[in-house]
């Protein structure tokens, strides 16, 4: 037994036996297999975006990515104002929040609760309450590497 346990009352050791006869086991396995099969359905509708982009409009595979990672956030954007987006994150859990989609909810979800307080102190003020610290936490990210690979590269690495 743990510390834990020889500190809880009869009445408190009576509990969590109940709580654990009616707690909902949780399917995990089936729970990342749709996640991977959301997430992968997005990294298809983003490549075919890209190809798009390639094809139809002269871009190259290195400038391509820049249009449709903004073309893939707008479609979240929209579908988070319609209201499909959160019935795909209800199913697909982290397999929609993880690509950039997610950032693109996060952005619209504020807004949108906010938007009874107005355009400025509500939607403005907000609007990267969950995904300024996406932001931030990436940029300083991005600074971290190139630092280490600045300083790699000038002691003659790569």
């Amino acid at each position: 037994m743990s510390k834990k346990d020889k500190q809880l009352s009869p009445e408190q050791k009576a509990y969590q036996k109940l709580e654990q006869t009616i707690e909902l086991k949780r399917p995990v396995w089936k729970n990342c297999i749709i996640a991977f099969l959301v997430g992968g359905l997005f990294c298809i509708v983003g490549q075919a975006i890209q190809l798009m982009y390639i094809y139809f409009f002269n871009f190259t595979e290195v400038t391509a990515g820049n249009p449709t990672v903004a073309t893939m956030i707008f479609i979240a954007m929209l579908l988070t104002g319609f209201g499909v987006y959160d019935r795909i994150a209800q199913f697909g859990g982290a397999g929609s929040a993880v690509p950039v989609t997610g950032f693109g909810n996060a952005v619209i979800s504020a807004c949108i609760e906010h938007k009874t307080e107005g355009y400025v102190l509500g939607v403005g003020s907000n609007m990267f309450k969950l995904a300024g610290s996406v932001i931030l936490f990436g940029v300083f990210s991005a600074f971290v590497v190139a630092l280490v690979k600045t300083i790699v590269v000038s002691l003659g690495g790569f």
